[in-house]
């Protein structure tokens, strides 16, 4: 026999050792994170104050041609961010910073290169493919008299659209434009240039003109968009010359309107930073601490593990033993909880398996013996006829075909259990009278018949099949009912079913043997002959063949006194006769 596994009991101790070590690790993690929660917000917050600072900066560069007034904007930004600024030109040149004399000097490496024409694109604001920054707009920047105009002509086009159901709005953008959007067919008052535009657009297009001669590509003039953007009419192929040379334009156009380049240097506040950690002696507690947890959850996962193993043991050692040939093996075991349950069901199964072994034995003998007589029969006739001691004639003959026909009846009805038991069976339901089906068989049998009167019991059924299972009840009661008893064949319709029912007056059924009474192979009382030409077939075919149609079928019986056995079917209708349909 093969060692008891321990996979189970070393799986629950690594689990609970796994999850007991992950806990603590995780208590002593968030305890030390609590602590350090302030720090790590004010590191958020200091990326969040660089890039404002670095985008106030940028913005006012590209409004101012120098850095001359930008160190109240420093100021005001570090008391706003907390933050150390420093603004230098690329070699270093102090241009203007917000810091104490007694600070540490900020890093070697700035933290940013400041240039409104050349934008690095994580910190640009959107702008074009130039890289320039939007807000650097130069010689387009409206006076105050034509940012006024710019504005009524946009507010007139808006009006215009709403006019025409166009729910359209005031934009301006950054030179001061004002304009309608969206724009509407008819309503263009502000698309109009003013004087400003007019002059900055002239030394646009012949800075990008002489791009194009230096280079060699088409010139194509620059309008301005009713939004203020730059615009051309370019074809396909000129496209990539047309935007290097108005990128180059438009830096030409703006150096002299916005700052130079410069580097801007931000640091923290200067602050006595704690450096979070903990002393010897609370590591000395935490160590004690775990300890006792991890020793805690070992023991109790053991106890754990040995009530979990001890039924599994039993039942594997059940199994090994049904394995091994006993069929009495049964696992027991004391537990209540959910491995009760699959002891339970193990059991039921070694008891099933034990009354199928028990049946099969009994299938055994009942076809050794059903096979023997027939065939003993047979073959000593043929036998003596084939010495000359008996006749082949007709009385023979007779006699070898009863027998091979009890033969054929055996074969069949195993055949038919087979059929049922593969989903084969095939039905023919049609219209059928029950009533007329109960007579009939009543009256071959030579029993008594109970049927309504005046009115038939309609089924849709197959009737070859509804005949064989009222024909097997009533053999079976036939047999099993004394010559001075009585069998009664009763037919009724109740609430929507037809209820068929076979009673007799014979010896009756045990109690504890009517569960197993549609078994096949199985026999109350071996000294009873099978219905239907063999041992224990024909209540199982019975069943079978009313579970077909979608009906039960019971039996209810008292020792002495008879059996009753009901059949329930869904009620159908009959077509009409002849006379009813005035034919």
């Amino acid at each position: 026999m093969p060692g008891r596994p321990r996979g189970l009991r070393r799986l629950l101790l690594a689990g609970t050792v796994l999850v007991s070590a992950c806990s603590i690790a995780a208590t002593t993690w968030l305890s030390v994170q609590s602590t350090t929660e302030t720090l790590r917000a004010e590191q958020g917050r200091a990326q969040e104050g660089l890039a404002r600072v670095h985008d106030a900066v940028l913005g006012y560069g590209a409004t101012h041609p120098a850095w001359t007034g930008v160190a109240p904007l420093l100021a005001e930004l570090s008391r706003e961010t907390g933050l150390r600024i420093r603004l230098t030109t690329p070699e270093r040149v102090l241009i203007g910073g917000a810091f104490g004399p007694d600070d540490p000097p900020l890093a070697d490496q700035p933290s940013a290169v400041v240039d409104p024409l050349n934008v690095d694109l994580p910190a640009g604001r959107g702008g074009a493919g130039d890289r320039i920054d939007p807000r650097a707009v130069g010689p387009f920047r409206l006076t105050a008299e034509e940012r006024e105009i710019s504005r009524t002509r946009a507010q007139e086009d808006v009006d215009c659209a709403r006019g025409r159901g166009v729910a359209a709005e005031v934009r301006t953008n950054e030179a001061g434009r004002s304009f309608a959007w969206p724009t509407t067919d008819g309503c263009a008052s502000s698309t109009r240039t003013t004087d400003t535009e007019e002059k900055a657009l002239r030394l646009l297009n012949a800075y990008s003109r002489q791009c194009h001669a230096d280079t060699g590509t088409t010139y194509h003039p620059v309008l301005l968009d009713v939004d203020g953007s730059l615009m051309a009419l370019v074809d396909e192929g000129g496209q990539r010359s047309h935007e290097e040379c108005l990128a180059s334009a438009r830096r030409t156009l703006l150096t002299s309107y916005v700052a130079p380049a410069a580097l801007l240097f931000v640091g923290e506040p200067v602050r006595s930073h704690t450096v979070v950690g903990l002393p010897a002696a609370g590591v000395a507690r935490i160590a004690l601490a775990a300890s006792l947890v991890l020793v805690l959850a070992v023991g109790v996962s053991s106890l754990l593990a040995g009530r979990v193993l001890r039924p599994l043991t039993a039942l594997t050692e059940a199994a090994r033993r049904m394995r091994a040939g006993d069929l009495s093996a049964r696992a027991r075991v004391a537990a209540r909880w959910e491995v009760a349950e699959v002891a339970a069901a193990f059991n039921d199964m070694s008891e099933h398996l034990a009354r199928a072994e028990a049946l099969r034995k009994n299938l055994v003998n009942d076809l050794s013996h059903e096979l023997r007589t027939p065939l003993g029969t047979m073959r000593g006739w043929l036998v003596a006829a084939q010495e000359g001691v008996a006749e082949l004639d007709q009385d023979l003959l007779d006699l070898l075909l009863q027998e091979t026909l009890v033969l054929q009846h055996l074969v069949d009805d195993l055949q038919e259990l087979a059929a049922a038991d593969a989903g084969e069976l095939r039905l023919r339901p049609e219209p059928v009278d029950a009533a007329e089906l109960l007579a009939g068989v009543a009256a071959a049998h030579r029993v008594e018949a109970d049927l309504p009167d005046g009115g038939g019991l309609p089924l849709v059924a197959d009737p070859v099949r509804l005949r064989q299972v009222v024909r097997n009840l009533v053999v079976n009661a036939v047999q099993h009912t004394p010559a001075d008893g009585r069998v009664v064949v009763r037919g009724r319709l109740r609430d929507g079913e037809v209820v068929l029912e076979v009673v007799d007056s014979g010896r009756g059924i045990a109690a504890e043997d009517l569960p197993h009474v549609f078994d096949r192979f199985w026999r109350a009382d071996r000294s009873r002959a099978r219905a239907t030409g063999g041992r224990g077939l024909g209540l199982a075919i019975a069943k079978h063949h009313v579970v077909a149609h979608g009906g039960t079928i019971t039996v209810t019986s008292e020792v002495g006194k008879g059996t009753t056995f009901t059949v329930r079917l869904p009620a159908g209708r009959l077509p009409a006769k002849e006379s009813e349909q005035g034919i």
